[in-house]
């Protein structure tokens, strides 16, 4: 048998190095059966052979004690919980994500910056104050997840047209458009309930690391309109039919899945949407809704559309005076090095100073170019048949290659976008 002093060494030895093990770590007896192991291995490096008896008559009931005296160990599994969750590094969408300045007030004039749009009946607005419905923690960009939110408040008078969803790896950001209808009595209504809703993807059967229950509604819009957006709640009972609203067909367009959000293991894929036809004369209008796909099909990214700028006007692009101060407040600062021999100029300057036109198959005759470029090709593509170059002598081009600080200025192109949508 092991004398007191023994015993009183690994006890001491115990308190050392096992309690404090115990008391940050001890949440219930399953934690029991994965440190025992490790302690065995301990004591048998501290006791040799004589660690099987002492850990049968000495360790094991001093376990069996800690665990019954529950209340006297120092951390309940609950304010353990609290403990770990709080030492848990917070996900960036936790954040939300902020100019690094307040947003200047822009001279007046024209529908700017107004906070709303109307599209021509529709009248939109874009929240970006969002309540999040769910979450969950695994898969997705970083192994993080996504979210999934809907605009909060909305308005008075205006309407849900889709939830908003980004993955966790990133501040919250977004923003989603609700929408008024402003339609004259005489014509059809600019939005209308569904008439009921398919359920495209529920999350019960998987096992992830989620909030709860999640499942991802498609509305079913009436004839002559269309649906632009899901609905997402946390129970397998069907949304109300006043959630959410349908949008009259004429005033949508075609939109296209882009940039996965989130993907799980049993076929769902989540995507952001915009619309498919871009440019200057392409009407359409993101709302901020995701579409959702399941088991690969496209059904639903075909069904979803966008929004359409049906008064095909731009009212709300900016004035003269709005893009200066726009250009003001966001243009970049470029600064140079002292060594720099390279700077830039003006292009009436590049062209007073040299530069030559080139026309395909007759290389060897360049043709200067006019101060105002009024001897450049004008319209057309770009087919190779012509190009810019520098003066053909060394002293000529080492001039124009060096530049002109002084003359040199900023050049912008505004042009409306995505039916002209500027808020």
């Amino acid at each position: 048998m092991c004398s007191n002093a023994f015993y009183t060494k690994i006890f001491k030895e115990f308190q050392v190095t096992i309690l404090p093990i115990c008391s940050c770590c001890w949440p219930d007896a399953l934690l029991m059966n994965s440190l025992i192991p490790h302690i065995k291995n301990m004591l048998y490096q501290m006791l040799g052979p004589a660690f099987l008896i002492f850990f049968s008559l000495s360790i094991v009931p001093f376990f069996t004690i800690l665990l019954a005296m529950g209340n006297c160990i120092s951390l309940s599994s609950s304010s353990l919980m609290s403990t770990v969750s709080k030492k848990s590094k917070a996900l960036p969408i936790e954040t939300i994500f902020n100019l690094p300045s307040p947003i200047p007030s822009w001279p007046p004039g024209g529908g700017f910056a107004t906070g709303t749009i109307d599209l021509g009946g529709l009248q939109v607005t874009e929240i970006t104050t969002f309540r999040k419905i769910w979450a969950t923690y695994e898969g997705g960009p970083n192994n993080l997840g996504a979210a999934i939110f809907e605009p909060s408040p909305i308005p008075q008078g205006y309407f849900l047209l889709g939830c908003y969803s980004q993955p966790n790896n990133q501040p919250l950001f977004g923003s989603i458009l609700v929408a008024k209808d402003v339609t004259d009595k005489d014509s059809d209504a600019a939005l209308e309930k569904p008439t009921d809703y398919t359920l495209v993807w529920s999350s019960q059967s998987l096992s992830i690391k989620k909030d709860s229950p999640a499942y991802i509604w498609l509305p079913n819009p009436p004839n002559g309109y269309k649906a632009v957006g899901h609905i997402v709640t946390t129970s397998s009972d069907k949304p109300s039919l006043d959630e959410i609203r349908c949008v009259r067909s004429d005033l949508t367009d075609q939109c296209e899945e882009y940039g996965l959000i989130w993907s799980t293991s049993n076929g769902l894929s989540i995507y952001g949407t915009r619309p498919t036809n871009r440019g200057v004369q392409a009407l359409g209008v993101s709302i901020g809704t995701f579409v959702a796909q399941n088991g690969g099909s496209t059904a639903t990214s075909t069904t979803l559309t966008c929004l359409k700028n049906a008064n095909s006007n731009i009212s709300c692009m900016p004035n003269l005076a709005q893009i200066q101060a726009l250009v003001q407040a966001y243009s970049p600062w470029v600064y140079f090095h002292p060594d720099e021999k390279y700077l830039p100029s003006t292009v009436r300057w590049f062209f007073t100073n040299g530069a030559l036109l080139y026309k395909k198959g007759d290389e060897s005759n360049p043709t200067p170019i006019d101060p105002s470029g009024s001897n450049l090709p004008q319209g057309g593509s770009n087919d190779g048949e012509y190009w810019i170059d520098l003066p053909r002598d060394e002293a000529g081009t080492e001039r124009v290659k060096t530049g002109d600080l002084q003359t040199s200025g900023a050049y912008f192109h505004v042009k409306p976008m995505l039916g002209g949508n500027v808020y």
